[in-house]
């Protein structure tokens, strides 16, 4: 398989734009996280600039965002989900400069559930998901104390949206970009092709070096959301080999095919070794080792690994090659 290859350098300056054709910008913005930068793409616009992403809230987002807006007038806001490192400062650009906020209508009332803390959309929800998961005490009141860690990356939600609809092709500046909408890593996430320009911005959806992460939540503790994203993916395969993919993370890359069989194969692995693991009933928390090489004791960190564990889980169960089993308010799961 072709391996993928990065056209421009690793990395660009926080502090300046770099140009990615006369029409696209990339800003590198800062997260406040191990996972240390998110990419915010500017398009040319009708009537001044169109951000796709807008960082998560903190002042050295907000810091990088009054340098770049001193410069480029910010025209409309673009969000691909509800994660608060893409979000996170759409009320405040809104706000500051009045741009409105485009996105599904999925990963809009994600946003303001989560941030609401409505219904199983809680931090209570989740820790009741991954104790009945076998999640320890030390790392479920690590989670407790973290508490709604959400409405502090994305405090300010823009009170009305435009909504972004599957299939459909919305125009910024001179370019038509299609919608794709993808599952599995959020509930509605969206990505955007430029057939004119060969180019995909994909979000979180395709990462050139690390995977995305897959979780299940506990507003769908019985999802399947590894399938809905390995099918998501292989629908990126009716693009061209040589799309220049714009991701949220790591560097723009060529090679959009050999990545999704790269994940492919990626989870294929991942799921053997949890079968095997499964030869005697384990729970989510029991296989993280399994499926990780370092240990997971960060909240942060912790949230997305049993969400990732469970999701894994799920997968095989619903292929009918584990049983689930449910004994004394802990679900185990062992081979079929």
């Amino acid at each position: 398989m072709t391996e993928i290859r990065y056209p421009f350098g690793k990395t660009v300056p926080i502090e300046t734009a770099a140009k990615i054709t006369p029409e696209i910008l990339w800003l590198r913005m800062p997260l406040p996280f191990i996972l240390n930068h998110v990419n915010v793409w500017l398009l040319k616009d009708t009537d001044g600039w169109c951000a796709v992403d807008t960082g998560v809230s903190w002042d050295g987002g907000k810091a990088c965002w009054e340098k770049h807006l001193e410069k480029y007038h910010l025209a409309r806001q673009v969000v691909t989900h509800y994660h608060p490192d893409h979000i996170g400062l759409s009320g405040w650009l809104e706000e500051k400069t009045g741009a409105p906020l485009w996105i599904t209508q999925g990963e809009y009332l994600s946003a303001l559930a989560y941030r609401n803390q409505s219904g199983n959309y809680s931090v209570d929800a989740t820790i009741r998901l991954f104790e009945s998961h076998g999640l320890d005490n030390p790392r479920l009141e690590a989670l407790r104390e973290r508490g709604n860690a959400y409405a502090n990356g994305c405090p300010l939600i823009p009170a009305t949206f435009h909504r972004l609809r599957n299939g459909e092709f919305i125009h910024i500046g001179e370019h038509v970009w299609e919608v794709i909408v993808g599952y599995g890593h959020a509930v509605e996430h969206a990505s955007f092709y430029c057939r004119k320009l060969n180019v995909l911005i994909s979000g979180d959806m395709l990462l050139p070096s690390i995977s995305t992460n897959i979780p299940v939540m506990a507003s769908s503790p019985e999802g399947n959301p590894l399938k809905d994203f390995l099918d998501s993916i292989r629908e990126y395969r009716k693009l061209p080999e040589d799309t220049l993919v714009l991701p949220s993370h790591g560097r723009p890359f060529i090679g959009i095919h050999s990545r999704v069989g790269f994940l492919e194969e990626h989870h294929r692995k991942r799921c053997e070794a949890v079968l095997s693991a499964c030869s005697v009933p384990r729970t989510a928390c029991e296989i993280l080792p399994i499926l990780f090489e370092k240990d997971i004791t960060d909240a942060h960190q912790c949230l997305f690994a049993m969400g990732e564990a469970i999701a894994h889980l799920n997968y095989l169960e619903k292929q009918h090659k584990l049983e689930k089993r449910e004994k004394n308010r802990r679900i185990r799961f062992v081979t079929a």
